[in-house]
């Protein structure tokens, strides 16, 4: 379909009826401040990437407890963001809320700035927050396209291929960038995420209950509950990663990962993520004395459980063991040997804390 193709005629109307329903109906939600702060803006844009409203409300009042401000933020250090992260998910979201608050505080002199293309020069702000931050916090005249706002549009105009087609893509940008209005763009973009996360939701959507339903094609059709379509998706990848609860004297051993890829700069106990085939006792006291250059005691297996992440199925099984010599020294800084019950400084993804409840639970 051409990006010029425009079938909705004068939107004046749409427009209108929209926006009185949003203001009736709008939800008090805790970033929905007057005066609109730009700052609560970005970090409500960076939690709620792939993640519900319903689940973020707490997160982000906790997270503005702790950091008020670009300039708390900025002046944190990024454990610190993670601990106070922690349970939400998709880290990298957190580190990069970070990075970008030590960039505006240092480029920008603690003011976030409004233009879209500056906004995109934040890390973790691309096309779509550039264009919320820019017209909620600031009334520029910029489109968005999320997730509700993409099935909306898919639906009112009856889209039937799959949506996250990239020539489907550039139609809905191009439809989202025709309909924002000049005047008080950011109350109209936030009329149509609200409609989308409301009324016109993915499953069961209330079209009797939607304000522009009169404009909507696939409701006209009956079709509104089938689309939008998507492309089929690939099956999770099934992994195994091993937990080895390696325990003294009531503490147990905790070391930050990596500072890239999955849960980067997070702490866990010592896991082996690359072991293939069948592993044994003697293949994690193998690999225990490569990692922890120490040995450790035949680990015993005590739990399984799985954990689901965008792309993987990860089997999670928990052994336990104890250091096979007395006077064992963690050689690096990002070890230490903590108790159960002393690590809430530490951030921990959801299936680490999983498996403290478990030893907990067996202890």
């Amino acid at each position: 379909m051409p990006a010029t193709y425009w079938p909705l005629g004068n939107c004046t109307a749409l427009r209108r009826a929209l926006v009185r329903w949003y203001e009736r109906h709008q939800r008090d939600l805790p970033w929905r401040q007057k005066p609109v702060d730009p700052y609560r803006i970005l970090v409500s844009e960076a939690m709620l990437q792939q993640t519900q409203v319903a689940t973020v409300i707490a997160y982000f009042q906790q997270f503005m407890k702790r950091f008020p401000n670009i300039r708390s933020l900025a002046e944190a250090n990024e454990q610190e963001v993670l601990s106070v992260w922690q349970g939400l998910g998709y880290y990298r979201r957190a580190c990069h809320l970070h990075a970008a608050a030590k960039l505006v505080q240092d480029r920008h002199g603690g003011r976030i700035p409004d233009t879209r293309n500056e906004l995109l020069e934040l890390p973790g702000v691309g096309r779509y927050s550039a264009g919320a931050i820019a017209s909620i916090a600031f009334d520029r005249r910029e489109p968005i396209l999320d997730g509700n706002v993409a099935r909306v549009l898919a639906r009112v105009l009856a889209i039937a291929s799959p949506i996250d087609d990239a020539k489907v893509q550039r139609h809905l940008w191009d439809v989202a960038d025709r309909l924002v209005p000049r005047a008080s763009p950011g109350r109209f973009n936030q009329a149509l995420m609200e409609l989308g996360a409301t009324v016109c939701t993915p499953r069961s959507p209330t079209c009797p209950r939607c304000p522009i339903t009169r404009w909507c094609e696939a409701a006209r059709a009956g079709s509104a509950d089938r689309l939008p379509r998507r492309r089929p998706r690939r099956a999770p990848r099934r992994v195994t990663h091993h937990v080895v609860a390696v325990t003294r004297q009531g503490r147990f051993v905790f070391e930050r990962r990596p500072s890239a890829g999955l849960w980067s700069n997070m702490w866990q106990m010592p896991t082996a993520e690359q072991l293939a085939g069948q592993v044994t006792a003697r293949t994690l006291q193998d690999w225990a004395m490569e990692h922890l250059d120490f040995p450790i005691s035949p680990p015993s297996r005590r739990h399984r459980f799985e954990h689901q992440t965008t792309h993987r199925t990860i089997t999670f099984v928990l052994w336990l063991a104890h250091p096979a010599r007395s006077g064992c020294r963690l050689s690096l800084q990002h070890r230490q040997w903590r108790p159960l019950h002393d690590v809430a400084d530490l951030p921990l993804a959801n299936p680490q804390r999983r498996v403290i409840t478990l030893l907990g639970e067996k202890s």
